[in-house]
């Protein structure tokens, strides 16, 4: 706990479990505002892929950085930080608490420790030069570009996660150095927050996914397809191209793929996934772990919070 520093909340674990759920309730009692940390609810149209809140779930609580960039604009960490710290600037003004949401680790961490890309310039040319390798290579392929150049680098990232690889070697052609390296010089200034992350994680990894394939399931019903191909037919994706739940549908549009078969490509690469989030927020000794099945109850999970945020010193407002 850091004294005359501002505090700051924050709400991680993989798909399915419960962020979003749990962080309303948190800023409902604590006087509290949502910064999402999602890479793809950032986008509009993009809803139910994506799991965006509905107005309902916000019960009143005002959410930022969700549903607020066209599809086909492509945004990095570095574009995450600078809009996420001058929101957590703006309600901390206020007197309210920030309360960071969401699954995509590389976004909580460097907004938390300081971590900043943003003096790197960009290359818009190597950059596309770099996309359109992928396209016509293979993500793979540019993938091994990047385990060539910066090994270290490429351990964090995914082959599939194209704006991620793609921005790593844009900064290591830019700069002439590892990615890797200018990451861990980047953390050597000091966060400017105290701050304190809640991660929600089931101890059985069979009910996560299990939870994971009801959540597909639900989304084919509430239009996922319908939303999928509205997005493949009427505009570029780019970085919006890299959402689970969307380009697993593509081969169904073209005729090459059944539905049935794509949506089981959809709960595996989604299972996937949550467990590559894990692997990340595992890496964070500071994370404090809610087990969910250690509870029955809804109540018994937010009851676990509010003791790990007592320790914490935050006032409780509605509790």
């Amino acid at each position: 706990m850091e004294k005359n520093k501002p505090k700051v909340l924050a709400v991680c674990g993989p798909t399915a479990s419960g962020k979003t759920w749990l962080g309303v309730e948190l800023a409902l009692a604590l006087n509290g505002e949502v910064i999402s940390a999602d890479s793809m609810q950032i986008y509009k149209g993009m809803d139910i892929a994506s799991a965006k809140p509905t107005a309902a779930e916000m019960k009143g609580v005002p959410h930022h950085l969700i549903d607020f960039l066209d599809r086909s604009v492509t945004f990095s960490a570095a574009d995450y930080v600078k809009l996420a710290r001058e929101k957590t600037e703006d309600i901390l003004s206020r007197g309210k608490l920030p309360i960071i949401v969401g699954g995509t680790g590389l976004y909580i961490d460097s907004l938390l420790n300081n971590v900043n890309f943003s003096e790197i310039k960009s290359d818009e040319a190597y950059r596309r030069e770099l996309y359109r390798y992928a396209e016509e290579n293979g993500n793979a392929a540019l993938y091994e570009k990047l385990l060539s150049a910066d090994p270290k680098a490429a351990e964090s990232v995914h082959m599939n996660n194209l704006v991620r690889v793609v921005r790593a070697l844009e900064v290591i052609h830019v700069s002439g150095r590892k990615f890797s390296e200018l990451k861990a010089e980047s953390r050597l200034v000091e966060s400017p927050y105290d701050s304190l992350i809640l991660g929600l994680n089931y101890a059985d990894r069979a009910v996560l996914y299990d939870m994971i394939n009801k959540r597909v399931d639900e989304m084919v019903k509430a239009g996922l397809v319908e939303e999928a191909r509205e997005l493949w037919s009427s505009s570029p994706m780019k970085t919006a191209a890299n959402a689970i739940g969307y380009k697993e549908l593509i081969p169904y549009f073209e005729n090459t793929m059944s539905l049935e078969d794509c949506i089981d490509k959809i709960k595996q690469e989604t299972r996937r996934y949550a467990k590559r989030q894990l692997t990340w927020f595992r890496k964070n000794d500071s994370i404090e772990w809610i087990i969910i099945d250690d509870f029955s109850k809804k109540c018994e999970i937010f009851e676990k919070s509010q003791k790990a945020i007592a320790k914490y010193g935050i006032m409780w407002y509605n509790v």
